[in-house]
Formats: structure tokens, sequence, C-alpha cells
């Protein structure tokens, strides 16, 4: 009698194990999921004035969308860790998530220290020669600015770049009136 009982509790014991850990494991993902954490950088792209070459001003200038800019991670030993080229919209703005950057040591290699954004082409023919504009040739520094978005089992933090810009081929020679 005691082995009929014990056969036919042993079974129910194993689904309900079983059950227990199948929640866990989802309830575990679900968490994993809601803490992965996504960085993004954002920023503009312009065409500078003519009025305002040889200065970092862009006062007047105009966004340009289809641009592209480049967004460089390196490690903390300097090399390339990650690049990704991103085309701004309508607008002139990027929307750059760092999909794939990987962080060997958080503190060397964090996208603040460790990420720059450089400009690399403009599909205007009347503006597309690169301006250091906030050091868009040389790869703009991110700047925490406290932003984060925030959605279902989505959260990112965003960093800012630039403004960056690009400008005219065929500005005219400024003369000095003394």
């Amino acid at each position: 009698m005691a082995a009929t009982q014990h056969f036919y509790f042993l079974p129910s014991l194993m689904l309900l194990l079983l059950l227990t850990f199948s929640s866990f494991e989802s309830t575990q993902a679900s968490y994993e999921a809601k803490d992965m954490v996504e960085v993004v950088v954002e920023g503009v792209v312009y065409c500078q004035k003519c009025e305002s070459f040889g200065t970092w001003s862009l006062t007047g200038a105009e966004p340009i969308s289809s641009a592209k800019v480049g967004v460089i991670c390196k490690d903390y030993k300097g090399r390339v860790s990650f690049y990704k080229a991103f085309m701004t919209d309508a607008n002139g703005y990027f929307y750059a998530p760092l999909q794939g950057l990987e962080m060997n040591h958080y503190y060397l290699d964090h996208p603040l220290q460790s990420c720059t954004v450089s400009l690399i082409s403009s599909p205007r023919p009347d503006c597309n020669l690169l301006t250091n504009v906030n050091h868009g040739i040389e790869g703009s520094p991110l700047r925490f600015e406290k932003k984060r978005l925030s959605g279902v089992n989505y959260e990112a933090v965003v960093y800012a770049a630039g403004p960056l810009a690009f400008r005219p081929a065929n500005c005219p020679e400024k003369t000095h009136i003394d």
C-alpha cells in the first residue's frame, strides 16, 4: 500500500518541480530583458553658412537629411571595439543605438570615455565639405545629459554628440575693409 502511494506521489512531485523551475526561468528571462539597458547616441548634422566659415558658429545653419555619421568606440587599450555608420532623418537628426557595444571594463570602456562621432558624408553637392565644428573630423566626444528613454522591456541611456556640420565648397573670400 505504501508503495502505491509513493507511485502516485512521485510523478506529481516531479510535475510540480518542473512547473516551478520553468516558471522561474521565464520570470528570470523577463527580469533579464527588463534589465538590458541600451546605449544610444543622438545629435544633429547641419550645413554651415559661408558667413560662419572658419568658426564653430552654426547661426543660420540648415539641417542636412541623409547625412552619414560614424560612431567609433575604442577599448582602454586604444583598439576599435565598435564602429557603425548612421544616417540622419529629414531634420538632420540621428539616433544611433550602439547594439553590440561590449564594455569589458566598465569604467575604462564606458561610452563617455571610449566613443566619438565623426562626419562621414553629405548627400548635398552644395554642402559636402567636412568641418571640425564640435570635432566633427577628429571625433566629437559624447555628453551625458541625464536623458533616459523607457518602454516595455526597453530602457536606453542617451548620450549626445555635436552638433556637427558640413560646409559649402564655394564660399566667397572674406574681404576686410579698413
